[in-house]
């Protein structure tokens, strides 16, 4: 077989995707709701809710790593505590990229891609736990990602 007509993956006719996400899992979820059920008649205007969300990527062997998405939500209605939602929402991803872009690709792409996943969960939960429906906004994970740089 000559070199051009080789059918294997990683070569010229088969690329390696720069980005693979190989598998998503939730890793740990978490919903209290520490004054139910008469918290519930409360519910008479929208709660305030705090919202916490952080990225973090483990190498684990060859070009995978784990990419985790932790989201922490406080809400509150009326000066009392509604619910504590703790979401730590990961992937296995595999990565062609150049070195010097592995860094922001896993901090900021991976997230990106991950999100919507993330907050379908955290809305389904919260809807499972008797609350209101709620959508997270998007984030700027490159945001996130510059102020982590600026911030080491």
């Amino acid at each position: 077989m000559t070199e051009n007509n080789k059918t294997e993956a990683g070569n010229e006719n088969n690329p390696q995707p720069a980005i693979m996400i190989n598998t998503q899992y939730i890793k740990d979820l978490s919903l209290e709701i520490p004054f139910a059920p008469e918290i519930f008649r409360e519910l008479t205007e929208a709660p305030h809710v705090d919202i916490h969300v952080d990225v973090d990527a483990q190498h684990m062997h060859d070009n995978y790593f784990n990419v985790s998405l932790s989201v922490k939500m406080d809400g509150s209605i009326k000066g009392k505590k509604l619910f504590i939602l703790e979401l730590l929402y990961a992937a296995v991803v595999s990565l062609n990229v150049p070195q010097e872009h592995v860094e922001p690709v896993l901090l900021v792409e991976i997230p990106r891609l991950l999100f919507p996943f993330a907050r379908n969960v955290v809305t389904n939960c919260l809807v499972e736990g008797g609350l209101p429906p709620f959508m997270i906004n998007p984030i700027d994970f490159a945001g996130m990602y510059h102020q982590r740089q600026q911030n080491q």
